[in-house]
């Protein structure tokens, strides 16, 4: 097997040299070269033909946007983005991953030693993925696909049958490739959807910002989550960076909880911890959603999930930009139905109106 082939693009050579020290601890990745800016990026990934690029978000002469909505719509590419934790970073890097970025590091601190082999672990895991994501140019969303959107929404029942549906508990897990794949499914759902969990990969900060950004995009309400936050239909709650989010319910209220337990499968926020806590206190009232991502977590206890008598469902290989999650729920058997991630809104829908 060839080794990944990784250009480093940042505007600090000490950076360059951080990135790379970090990469070349696996022996499967080879850094064949770096650049401080995108213009001298531009050729050397034409001389160097690299299988991923890591890019900088701010840099001179060109920023890093620009540049990567250019690669996208000329030479798409896996991207990994390197984003400092500002709010101007987090909402940067969010809209890099609109534009087609695979997923994102927040940017070492080259002063700190500390936690450098995590850091050197979580950037060699995602090089990784991103080499063998799924990537495809950014399109707007075309005339066919909002007929599609309108075909399905009219289908579905109105607000006085979906009344009876409100206890069920949506819970939908996602890592690389999520923030796309949850935007998708939560625009797609009427403002009387029955109330989401959501359990994304990502660190602090960036959760807050993303909550925000699909609050006001989708016709539910979306934030991230707080400890003791109610569980309301017509809302979806995120848990936050660096931390678990568990269902509870007390009599016929349910609330979530934010811990700080140990990672589960490396990750906090961990999908099977939420899907563990879901399948304990929701039972057969809930719909189990698995999304693109790397690695397995969310898989076993969407098994959980399903022998409670919740409805599963996985996104497909070909709708996803890394079918790991999804592929680990299908060999777990924990999935009910494997669907593209335009139809799974409509299939969630469509279940809890029954």
């Amino acid at each position: 097997m060839s080794k990944i082939r990784v250009l480093t693009v940042d505007d600090s050579a000490l950076m360059r040299q951080v990135l790379a020290t970090l990469l070349t601890k696996d022996p499967d990745i080879d850094v064949v070269g770096s650049a401080p800016d995108p213009y001298i990026a531009r050729e050397k990934i034409k001389a160097l033909n690299p299988d991923v690029l890591t890019l900088d978000v701010e840099m001179p002469k060109m920023d890093g946007l620009t540049f990567l909505e250019k690669l996208m719509r000329g030479h798409p590419m896996p991207v990994v983005m390197v984003s400092s934790l500002t709010e101007v970073g987090c909402q940067t890097t969010l809209r890099a991953l609109e534009l087609g970025a695979v997923d994102f590091i927040a940017k070492p601190k080259i002063d700190l030693r500390e936690g450098m082999e995590e850091l050197a672990q979580d950037l060699i895991a995602k090089v990784k993925a991103a080499a063998v994501a799924r990537v495809r140019g950014k399109q707007a969303r075309g005339r066919d696909d909002q007929k599609h959107l309108s075909s399905h929404l009219s289908s579905l029942p109105s607000g006085s049958a979906m009344i009876k549906t409100t206890d069920t508990i949506i819970a939908i897990g996602s890592s690389t490739g999520g923030t796309e794949a949850v935007k998708e499914v939560l625009e797609r759902l009427p403002p009387h959807t029955p109330p989401i969990l959501i359990t994304q990969h990502m660190p602090e900060r960036f959760t807050k910002t993303w909550a925000d950004r699909l609050n006001r995009l989708c016709r539910i309400a979306v934030k991230e989550a707080q400890d003791g936050d109610s569980v309301l239909p017509g809302h979806a709650l995120i848990a936050p960076g660096n931390f678990h989010m568990t269902l509870v319910r007390s009599g016929a209220r349910y609330t979530v909880r934010i811990n700080q337990d140990l990672p589960v499968n490396r990750h906090r926020p961990s999908v099977d911890v939420m899907f563990a806590s879901v399948a304990r206190y929701a039972g057969a009232n809930a719909v189990g959603v698995i999304l693109t991502g790397m690695g397995n977590d969310g898989a076993k206890e969407m098994l959980a999930m399903k022998q409670a008598g919740a409805f599963t469902i996985a996104q497909d290989e070909t709708s996803c930009v890394v079918f790991g999650m999804p592929k680990e729920a299908i060999k777990a058997g924990a999935v009910d139905k494997v669907l593209a991630l335009s139809d799974i809104a409509a299939a969630i829908l469509t279940h809890v109106s029954r």
